[in-house]
């Protein structure tokens, strides 16, 4: 079986994620993450050559959205881009790490307040509802 290299990994994940967003299949999706914001800036000229086949966009995301839909050492820490064909969707996943820190300030970031933006989140990521409640499941268990 050969080896597939790490950047070879990462650049067809994101090729696929393009596709589906550009097919509609997505409404946003997320690269998968780097340790490092060099490591995922390494990617920045294949991501916009992808980008420009499907005709989607992609945002730079330095700050993760950690919620209760992945358990948070996935992605604390990392680096990644958010790909979308709408610049709706991505306002919509701007707002809500937006009303997650208002609530984490107004002391209101509670369980309920938790699965409601993870619940969104999935919606956003377009996931089906039972696959939010499975993910938010196993990174309870996992957490």
């Amino acid at each position: 079986m050969k080896t597939i290299d790490n950047y070879s990994y990462h650049l067809g994940a994101a090729d696929c994620f393009c596709e589906m967003v550009a097919a509609g299949v997505k409404k946003i999706a997320l690269s998968h993450p780097c340790n490092s914001k060099e490591e995922r800036d390494s990617f920045l000229y294949d991501f916009d050559k992808l980008c420009a086949k499907y005709g989607v966009s992609y945002y730079v995301e330095d700050e993760p959205f950690l919620t209760a839909l992945f358990p948070e050492e996935m992605n604390k820490g990392k680096y990644n881009v958010i790909f979308y064909c709408y610049k709706e969707y991505l306002n919509r996943y701007l707002e809500l790490k937006e009303t997650k820190k208002k609530l984490i300030a107004s002391d209101e970031y509670d369980d309920a307040s938790r699965t409601f933006i993870a619940r969104e989140y999935g919606k956003l990521l377009s996931y089906s509802d039972a696959g939010i409640e499975r993910l938010l499941q196993k990174a309870e268990k996992e957490s």
